[in-house]
C-alpha cells in the first residue's frame, strides 16, 4: 500500500516532466490559460468566503477549540472551492485535454508524434468526452451528497477533512486517467475498474495532485500535469488491467 502511494506521487512529477518537453509543449498552451482564468477565480472566492463558512461549518460548543479547527476547516473550505473550479475547468478543456493526452502517450510509447491534425480534429472529440464526463459528474455527485450530509453534522463534522481529501484524491485521479482511457474508447464503468484494482497508486497520484490545486502559481499547472501524470499512469500500470 505504501509503495503504492509513493509510486502514484512520482507520477505527478513525470507529468511535470512531460509538459516541459518539445513536441509536447504547444499542447498544453490551451489547458493552462483556462487554468490560470479558473484558479484566478477560485482564489478570489476562496479568499472571500473563507470567514463565513468558518462560522456556519463550526459549531458552537466547539468555539474553544476553534484555534485546533481552524486550520483544518480553512483546508477543507479551500479544497472544496479549488475541487469544483478543478471540475468546471475540466469540463471546458476536455477535449484539449484530450489532444494532450494522446500526444503524451505516443511519447511514452517511444513512438513518433504523429503531425497535429488542427483543432477542427476536435469537433470528433465532444460528444465523447462529453459522455465520460457527465458520467463522471453522476458518479461525483452522489458521493459528494453524502459527504456534504457528513459535513454539516455537529461533532461527526470533525472528521470530514479527511473524508473529503480522500473523495478529491480518488475522483482527480479518474479525471485525469480519464483522459488516455478515453483515448482508447474505454467506458467510465471500465475506467473505475481499472483504477480500483490499483488503489494505492490512483489515491497517491490524485492525492499530490490535490496539493498541487492548492499551491498558489503552480495550481495553474495543475491541469497539464494532471493529463501528462494521469498518462502516464495509465501507460505504465492501468494498461495492463484494462
Amino acid at each position: 500500500m505504501i509503495t503504492g502511494l509513493f509510486k502514484g506521487f512520482g507520477y505527478v512529477f513525470t507529468g511535470l516532466s512531460l509538459i516541459t518537453q518539445k513536441g509536447i509543449r504547444p499542447f498544453v498552451l490551451v489547458p493552462l490559460l483556462i487554468n490560470i482564468v479558473l484558479f484566478s477565480g477560485g482564489i478570489w472566492l476562496a479568499s472571500s468566503q473563507l470567514e463565513y463558512w468558518m462560522n456556519r461549518l463550526l459549531p458552537s460548543w466547539l468555539s474553544w477549540l476553534e484555534w485546533l479547527l481552524w486550520p483544518v476547516f480553512a483546508v477543507l473550505i479551500f479544497f472544496v472551492i479549488f475541487y469544483v473550479f478543478s471540475i468546471v475547468a475540466n469540463l471546458i478543456a476536455a477535449p484539449f485535454n484530450s489532444v494532450l493526452a494522446e500526444r503524451v502517450e505516443a511519447r511514452l510509447n517511444g513512438l513518433p508524434v504523429p503531425e497535429f491534425a488542427g483543432y477542427k480534429s476536435l469537433s470528433g472529440l465532444i460528444a465523447r468526452t462529453f459522455k465520460s464526463e457527465a458520467s463522471k459528474l453522476w458518479y461525483m455527485g452522489k458521493w459528494f451528497i453524502l459527504l456534504l450530509i457528513l459535513t454539516v453534522i455537529p461533532g461527526v463534522n470533525v472528521i470530514s477533512p479527511v473524508a473529503w481529501t480522500l473523495f478529491g484524491a480518488w475522483m482527480l485521479a479518474i479525471e485525469y486517467a480519464d483522459y488516455p482511457m478515453g483515448n482508447h474508447e474505454l467506458f467510465f464503468k471500465e475506467e473505475l475498474a481499472a483504477l480500483k484494482k490499483n488503489r494505492p497508486e490512483a489515491l497517491g497520484f490524485g492525492w499530490l495532485l490535490s496539493l498541487l490545486t492548492v499551491v498558489p502559481i503552480l495550481n495553474f499547472l495543475a491541469m497539464p500535469v494532471g493529463v501528462a501524470g494521469g498518462t502516464a499512469l495509465w501507460v505504465n500500470k492501468l494498461s495492463k488491467n484494462a
